[in-house]
């Protein structure tokens, strides 16, 4: 299969899609800036966004073009199975966050970001090491986007990667910067429809011009046992069991979906999130088949390269019609996680780094500023790191493992009245600090050292089956299953979890935050009270928003006092 030609678009034609894209998109941005700018709806569009937007945006912020290589990565390394694992998991972690989104807006309702109500929930420190956190993953998946749309532009027109990346970013970036997360999710409605649209389309194209169902059957010699099968050990210690762990923590942690959960109308976060499961489901399985497909047709990525595998066959197997469409639904899916990552940065300087420190009263016009600044500053750092070319895959596990020392303690912080500031930062930096040297293999694995960390993995696998079902039917069945999960997994785990890095980091980030959040809190006789988070969040530019404008807080959440700075809290 080396020996085909790679079809490309014309340079005049590769100029012409991108114009006719970001320029739509730009010309959305101009329509809804506002001479004045308000920074509340620059960073949450006024907490009350319906749900046809909303269900679109968040399932356009999940669907990104990353999440498409990578599902097709792992269809092409594990087989049938891969893309499973990847996709279904992927969409499970979606519907999973939405109780605790309900739990969430409740105690805060104008929040912007999670760091802010870390900040009024615990102090500074716990505020930054959130706000530190999302700033390395926003980086992180700015920079696959980046990497993503470079090796698009440079394998399908005559243009370079560095071309691509440089065209990709300031498109992204033009239309994003006018009006923040407003832009954002006006255009994610857009590039939702063209991106699914081409999706079906796309995939069954593909698939019949590859040779249709004869391709499975002519290329089985291709696959090994482990590849063929539904259900593969090997794709679910490496693929799998990882993914859960780390889509878990990205549900928790990560700003571009908190921002959304903060934009959308309280009423209506279950079915945005629902309809998000399915939409993100259904199309990066679908994808994720592709690979599958190569596998058994035997093709080689092109440079040895795995991002490459998705335009390569597009390239090889469509015309120029079929290419546009394709080059369209890439840079559509790329661009509306490239511009939720710019909000999101921009939300945490304007909010967490400038609007709640100091004892200064923030000035809404300089926030403007700073998240603006921020973005400019964002894409060029992401450009910098986009010229390494790392792998996508790779980059997205380590920082969803990495955010998985975060989720117990907030989560437990929105429920538990005991959890404290100390509590927060010593379980994450203490998970932090053990998680490094097992995923990177700085630690001998031999013997007892290996068992006792199969051991604390262990743990971790009670901890994630117990936070999925935390949310939907509270703390006692989280305990048995989470008991359950970890008594069931013990006998499969201990003496050989630790071969497998990946999980085993994960798995132990997630047991060390919990085990020392919870016994740090234990002793803390003073209970924390959550009508406090409400009066400590809200507007900034309070002359412009309304009474009536504004989501009154929940009766549970109400303390009958105006909002206040954050550096009234008591300490």
């Amino acid at each position: 299969m080396d020996d085909l030609q790679l079809q490309q678009l014309g340079g005049p034609l590769t100029v012409g899609l991108l114009v006719l894209f970001f320029g739509l998109t730009m010309l959305i941005s101009l329509r809804i800036s506002r001479r004045k700018e308000n920074a509340d709806a620059y960073m949450t569009a006024g907490n009350k966004i319906g749900l046809g937007v909303s269900a679109a945006s968040m399932t356009a912020t999940w669907i990104w073009a990353a999440s498409m290589y990578a599902s097709a990565t792992s269809g092409y390394v594990y087989g049938v199975s891969g893309p499973i694992h990847y996709g279904l998991w992927g969409a499970l972690m979606i519907l999973f966050i939405y109780p605790y989104g309900r739990r969430i807006r409740a105690v805060a309702p104008n929040a912007h970001t999670l760091a802010e109500v870390m900040y009024a929930r615990h102090g500074r420190s716990s505020q930054l090491m959130l706000a530190g956190s999302n700033i390395l993953g926003s980086v992180i998946s700015l920079t696959s986007n980046f990497i993503a749309g470079g090796a698009l532009i440079a394998m399908l027109s005559p243009f370079s990667f560095s071309q691509g990346i440089a065209v990709i970013a300031g498109g992204v970036l033009l239309y994003t910067l006018w009006s923040g997360f407003r832009a954002s999710v006006l255009t994610d409605f857009i590039q939702v429809c063209a991106m699914l649209g081409a999706v079906v389309v796309v995939i069954p194209a593909i698939f019949f011009a590859m040779g249709g169902p004869a391709v499975f059957v002519e290329g089985a010699a291709n696959l090994t046992p482990q590849q063929t099968s539904f259900f593969s050990s090997d794709a679910f210690l490496n693929q799998g069991a990882p993914y859960i762990a780390a889509v878990l923590a990205y549900a928790i942690g990560n700003q571009t979906i908190a921002q959304r959960l903060f934009a959308v109308r309280e009423d209506l976060i279950k079915p945005t999130f629902i309809t998000a499961t399915i939409g993100y489901g259904a199309t990066i399985i679908g994808v994720g088949m592709l690979g599958v497909v190569a596998l058994y047709a035997g093709i080689n990525p092109m440079e040895g390269d795995l991002n490459n595998l998705i335009p390569q066959m597009a390239g090889t197997y469509f015309g120029p019609v079929l290419l546009s469409v394709f080059f369209i639904m890439i840079i559509g899916s790329l661009a509306s996680t490239a511009d939720s990552d710019l909000s999101a940065l921009s939300s945490i300087m304007m909010a967490d780094v400038y609007g709640r420190a100091g004892r200064r009263k923030a000035d809404p016009r300089l926030m403007l500023t700073v998240g603006r600044a921020t973005m400019v500053v964002a894409t060029g750092v992401a450009l910098y790191f986009a010229g390494a070319r790392m792998n996508i895959l790779d980059l997205l596990v380590l920082v969803g493992a990495i955010w998985g020392a975060l989720v117990f303690p907030v989560i437990a912080s929105f429920y538990w009245e005991k959890v404290t500031n100390k509590a927060f930062t010593v379980s994450v930096i203490a998970a932090l600090a053990i998680f490094f040297p097992v995923r990177f293999g700085w630690i001998p694995m031999q013997g007892a050292v290996g068992y006792a960390f199969d051991a604390v993995a262990v743990v971790g696998v009670g901890v994630v089956a117990g936070l999925m079902v935390f949310g939907f039917f509270g703390a006692r069945p989280a305990r048995i299953v989470g008991v359950v999960a970890a008594l069931a997994a013990a006998p499969f785990a201990l003496g050989f979890l630790h071969d497998y890095p990946v999980l085993s980091g994960s798995l132990i980030a997630y047991a060390v935050s919990t085990v020392v959040c919870t016994l740090m809190s234990l002793s803390n006789r003073t209970g924390f009270d959550f009508s406090r988070i409400a009066r400590l969040t809200g507007d900034f530019d309070v002359e412009e928003a309304s009474a009536a404008a504004r989501t009154p807080a929940p009766a549970s959440a109400r303390a009958g006092s105006p909002i206040i700075h954050p550096q009234q809290m008591e300490n």
